[in-house]
């Protein structure tokens, strides 16, 4: 006789089309396929674009001043507040000076500039003269007055992720100083923090909008066919910033215990969604989440990953160096290591005094070419049209780099819940209770097991 099998009812999984990895994608190939042929259809489409990138940037100072005032209130120990700040940037420091070293050792080994022999006469100046009198503007000193808000809630107002960062810290160290007093504050606070990322979930159901808009118009105003001129440098960007993300914060990663690869796999959603927007501003709320979900503790990622997106700029850092040497070698300018390494000491410091600027990438360019005046600011007009292309690359190292170095404070700080990481790095599926989809609020784990 057979013995009975107990009735199992299996896992059932939700259907591709309500991935929302699937339909950013389909979005991205809708969108480049629509501008590729319909040109004029595709720059039309730049609102759409616009208008999500919008709402996210919307939701975003609320997201960090909920997350790290209810972390830091939450920790009490205002000693580990500091330790974490300072194991940040001593972070950010090491690896962004690394990405500026293996953007100017790449250049020099291909050389993606050489023979096209550009006469500097030739060049249109005005067409990057805003970028050079932004760069002109900014200043190490006036960055960070800037940070200091006007008033206690303009930061809410004008969307600056630096000065939310400023008050939410002080914020949450008051109320940790005030300990119980602050408790009713605390709850109310975690609980309007439930409401936000429940808004945070249905504004990314947008998400596939945003990015067929903005893609559209990408290929549509730019054209394909427009990089095949530049498309050495591209190339040589794109294998560098994989070179970066797959060697170097990849030992990282593994070094600390967690796989890169799977950690992008992960975090796909997110990244096709920066792909599609060319903005890492816009899967910033999700990227929190995500991580937390992930083991890393409230209080980290709200430290962590907003001062990330203002001082851990990787992929901004190799794109500086890699393009001031392309223009060099188009010019036909030899520049001397001694040249070189002043580049690379100018770059390290236009990077955080640009910080948080719209166009930062190229801003920074400017800055850096203003004070190296072997190399004419008038060149970044050889790489102008095709900086939309580049810009992508930029953000999703940034954005990888960022996660990056989320998971690894928190590891040094012994906080990092390495069971709950690798649940969901690893796709387990008792590890997705523990490690939610973006797309949805904080409480709906049970939900979530039983799409």
């Amino acid at each position: 006789m057979q013995p009975v099998q107990p009735d199992v009812a299996p896992a059932v999984r939700k259907p591709l089309y309500r991935s929302l990895y699937v339909q950013v994608l389909a979005a991205i190939l809708l969108g480049g396929l629509i501008g590729h042929f319909w040109p004029d259809v595709g720059k039309e489409l730049k609102p759409l674009g616009d208008a999500f990138i919008k709402l996210v940037k919307m939701i975003i100072a609320p997201v960090i001043f909920l997350t790290i005032s209810t972390g830091i209130a939450g920790m009490r120990d205002l000693g580990r507040v500091g330790r974490v700040a300072t194991k940040a940037f001593a972070y950010f420091l090491v690896f962004s000076t690394l990405a500026l070293i293996v953007g100017l050792i790449i250049a020099n080994v291909v050389q993606p500039g050489r023979g096209l022999n550009i006469d500097p006469a030739s060049l249109n100046a005005g067409a990057v003269a805003q970028y050079a009198q932004a760069a002109h503007e900014t200043t190490i000193v006036g960055f960070l007055t800037s940070i200091i808000p006007t008033t206690l809630v303009s930061p809410f107002v004008e969307g600056n992720i630096l000065q939310t960062l400023f008050v939410s810290i002080l914020f949450g160290v008051a109320m940790a100083v005030v300990g119980d007093v602050a408790a009713p504050v605390q709850r109310g606070l975690e609980a309007l923090s439930q409401i936000v990322f429940r808004l945070v979930a249905i504004l990314m159901k947008a998400a596939p909008i945003g990015a067929f808009g903005a893609f559209a118009f990408t290929i549509g105003a730019y054209g394909i066919a427009s990089i095949a001129n530049l498309l050495a440098l591209i190339l040589t960007f794109y294998l560098t910033s994989l070179v970066f993300v797959l060697g170097v914060l990849g030992t990282v990663a593994w070094a600390n215990g967690f796989s890169i690869l799977r950690l992008i796999r992960y975090l796909k959603e997110e990244l096709l969604l920066v792909l599609g927007t060319s903005s890492s501003e816009a899967a910033l709320p999700s990227l929190m989440q995500k991580l937390e979900a992930a083991g890393a503790p409230k209080s980290v990622v709200g430290l962590v990953v907003p001062t990330g997106y203002s001082f851990n700029l990787d992929g901004t850092n190799i794109y500086m160096t890699m393009a001031a040497l392309f223009i060099a070698q188009a010019m036909n300018i030899e520049l001397s290591l001694q040249e070189q390494v002043a580049l690379l000491l100018v770059a390290m410091i236009s990077s955080k005094g640009a910080a948080g600027i719209t166009g930062a990438g190229f801003i920074t360019l400017a800055a850096t070419l203003a004070v190296v005046p072997s190399v004419p600011v008038a060149g970044m007009a050889l790489i102008l049209g095709i900086d939309r292309f580049m810009s992508e690359c930029r953000a999703l190292t940034n954005f990888v780099g960022n996660a990056v170095a989320t998971l690894v404070v928190a590891r040094w700080e012994g906080q990092l819940d390495q069971a709950q990481l690798q649940a969901a790095l690893g796709g387990d599926p008792e590890g997705l209770a523990a490690a939610p989809d973006p797309a949805a609020g904080p409480g709906d784990k049970e939900r979530l097991t039983a799409d």
